[in-house]
């Protein structure tokens, strides 16, 4: 006599959890991570375990991204509110008894040292797309501002540490959720003719205004260097532009080709500073050479371009937000990198998403990919 209800084995149970895996997805996941790893052996060679640590990190963060995927976009709102004031008040804490090195003041001991900036990088796109869910149908102007407060209070917590790296991701986060609420374009545009004008302002007077004695109010001193270094890196080449002086070389020397996995002289005879970190894509350009990078760029506008097409096919306003805001937040990781890299941005130490070496970084990288994929299959399970 067989049983009225059949338990189900352990692979039926196990196969619904895989489902929430969205293909594309993961392989190009997978890809970069292969890439990273690759990379990771060759310049990390006399890192001591960083080759293996960069390994472990990934690992830790490819499960961060299965457990996400399978909770629910709902159960994801309900987290926005919580984590976002919990990260505020880590923020807080930072400013009133932070730990500082080298000068800045970002980390706080809590049994262990964490780094609470980095948990705002998607609680602030799930805070506002929270936001934005719960005034659907009637948003006035005054929910943006609204929306903008929240943003701003993290951000200027941030920049007070100072980390002028974190906080751009910060606030990028927030405006592109802003933005896909349907910010109107009367507003976007005065901010945009501001910034052009500035930086060409900058540009024509970098000569003045990049004087010793000339005290720029808004920035530190150090980050008043970055920008200086970036008009003119040839004016410190031993000293602040050193970084991007080595890094042009670096991806210079490696022409259309490559110099082959391991070849790399910038690289191995340690001319470029923090090449398993920052300044990691210097080193993969040397050995990979423009086709390296092309393809490395194939790989970023895959995940960014699926992202997208997540968002866009989303059932509800908040998981349309939080993927487009996701999304856009992986091409500033590696436009921003890929940028100060080159040359053509300040150095702010953004790493190179999957490639460059942290665990922090990874983990949260790993956590926005889950929420894509929790997305992905939310839309799967409703049309279903």
């Amino acid at each position: 006599m067989t049983a009225v209800f059949d338990q189900p084995s352990l692979l039926q149970r196990v196969v619904p959890w895989f489902s929430g895996i969205d293909r594309i997805l993961a392989l190009v996941v997978l890809v970069l991570c292969l890439v990273g790893l690759t990379t990771m052996y060759s310049v990390g060679f006399d890192h001591g375990t960083r080759f293996v640590d960069h390994g472990r990190n990934m690992l830790i963060a490819l499960g961060v991204m299965f457990l996400v995927a399978q909770v629910p976009p709902q159960r994801l709102m309900t987290l926005a509110v919580p984590l976002y004031t919990v990260g505020v008040a880590l923020l807080v804490a930072v400013a009133l008894f932070g730990i500082t090195k080298k000068g800045a003041t970002r980390w706080l001991n809590v049994g262990m040292v964490i780094q609470p900036s980095e948990i705002m990088k998607f609680a602030m796109p799930l805070m506002l797309a929270w936001w934005f869910q719960r005034r659907e149908g009637q948003l006035r102007s005054t929910d943006f501002v609204v929306a903008t407060v929240i943003l701003l209070v993290p951000v200027a917590l941030v920049l007070k540490q100072p980390d002028l790296g974190t906080s751009l991701l910060v606030l990028s986060a927030g405006l592109f959720v802003i933005f896909f609420a349907g910010l109107n374009w009367k507003l976007i545009l005065p901010p945009l003719v501001i910034g052009v004008a500035g930086i060409t302002t900058l540009i024509v007077m970098s000569d003045s205004l990049c004087q010793p004695d000339v005290d720029w109010k808004v920035l530190h001193t150090y980050q008043k260097q970055r920008v200086c270094t970036l008009m003119d890196p040839t004016k410190d080449p031993l000293g602040k532009g050193f970084h991007t002086i080595q890094g042009m070389i670096a991806i210079g020397s490696g022409g259309v080709w490559g110099k082959g996995f391991m070849q790399g002289t910038q690289t191995h005879l340690e001319f470029i500073p923090e090449r398993t970190t920052d300044f990691i894509f210097a080193a993969f350009s040397e050995e990979f050479g423009l086709l390296g990078v092309l393809g490395l760029m194939v790989c970023f506008l895959a995940l960014i371009g699926r992202g997208l097409v997540i968002a866009m096919e989303a059932p509800t306003l908040f998981s349309r937000l939080l993927a487009g805001a996701v999304s856009l937040i992986f091409f500033v990781y590696a436009f921003v990198n890929m940028g100060m890299v080159s040359g053509i941005l300040p150095v702010v130490g953004v790493p190179l998403p999957f490639i460059s070496y942290g665990g922090t970084a990874m983990v949260t990288l790993g956590l926005g990919v889950g929420m894509l994929m929790s997305i992905a299959k939310s839309k799967r399970l409703i049309q279903s």
